[in-house]
């Protein structure tokens, strides 16, 4: 995870009759319930380790509970702690929901923006969309998240992050308000010298039985790649090896081990640099939207709507300067 802009500040806001809660203690809770890393849970949080393991520690001082198991290797949420988090989603969400209530109408939006993305988006696109946002809106302190296709969806459900950027269309859930930005055509990248390499499009009969490298099931790429799967049919590539990501498939094809599908924007870096061959791809499953999502309530935050209209403004000037 990458801050952009603006330091963080301990909160002094304190909850509760019988004990000194702090909020910051249950912002650090809920990062560590959700990694189960105090490692990885101080650098989402731009913490020290040692500034977690202190905060956990107090907050179950303050509690009188045990909130986490250590004895083993992998460190597990105790009941009390499995209990407590659905409570600190919502404490969470409600002081920042009490914030924006109080803000003055008209003010430029200030405090905090989560944003997340699919691996790809947050290399070609969103670092650009940030940039532009960060100009305009300076007071508001940035965070930029990555993760897979579902996790960003929970992510969003949760309250973790305001706005997500997938490919795909979102899940078709009461709690999510989604958007397509754009189309991104699909590539299928080859080694050079494949057979393929010279054609100047793929498709249909061309792609029977050749074998594709893919990412794990969950994965928007997968996904994409199913979908192409099912709707050739007979004519469909096979899948032959699983890699771990995005980066993995245009490397593992650049070295021979077979071919990958991939976004235009993810495989013209690559093709540039003469490491493959990239074809576009024809027919139905040819393309694929870039989708926003985010939940209404989010939009009560003026740092959130203030994202989505230069996201959308971004996107527009992009296909325009592609046509």
């Amino acid at each position: 995870m990458v801050s952009i802009g603006g330091a963080d500040r301990p909160s002094t806001e304190r909850i509760g009759k019988a004990g000194p809660v702090e909020l910051r203690h249950l912002r650090t809770f809920r990062t560590v319930a959700r990694t189960l890393n105090f490692t990885r849970a101080a650098a989402e949080l731009n913490y020290a380790q040692s500034s977690v393991t202190e905060q956990i520690q107090a907050l179950e001082s303050e509690l009188s509970v045990k909130l986490f198991d250590r004895t083993s290797r992998k460190l597990t949420l105790t009941p009390a702690g499995e209990r407590l988090v659905d409570y600190a989603d919502q404490v969470l969400l409600l002081v920042q929901e009490a914030r924006t209530a109080v803000e003055d109408e008209g003010q430029e939006p200030g405090g905090q923006l989560m944003v997340g993305g699919l691996e790809t988006l947050c290399a070609h696109r969103l670092p650009a969309i940030l940039a532009r946002y960060r100009q305009s809106y300076p007071r508001v302190q940035v965070t930029l998240r990555e993760g897979g296709r579902g996790e960003l969806y929970e992510w969003v459900r949760r309250g973790e992050i305001d706005v997500a950027l997938t490919f795909g269309q979102a899940p078709d859930d009461k709690p999510f308000v989604s958007e397509s930005l754009a189309t991104d055509r699909l590539m299928v990248v080859m080694p050079i010298g494949h057979r393929l390499a010279s054609y100047t499009q793929v498709g249909g009969g061309d792609l029977r039985g050749e074998p594709f490298l893919a990412t794990p099931q969950g994965c928007g790429f997968r996904e994409m790649l199913d979908s192409l799967i099912h709707t050739l049919g007979a004519d469909a590539p096979v899948i032959d090896t699983q890699v771990a990501s995005m980066a993995a498939l245009g490397q593992c094809a650049a070295a021979g081990m077979g071919s990958a599908l991939l976004p235009e924007i993810a495989a013209a870096g690559p093709a540039a640099r003469g490491e493959v061959a990239a074809i576009p791809l024809t027919g139905s499953a040819s393309q694929t939207a870039v989708t926003m999502t985010w939940l209404r309530r989010a939009e009560l935050r003026p740092s959130v709507p203030a994202f989505l209209d230069t996201a959308r403004s971004a996107f527009r000037e992009m296909a325009s300067e592609r046509a």
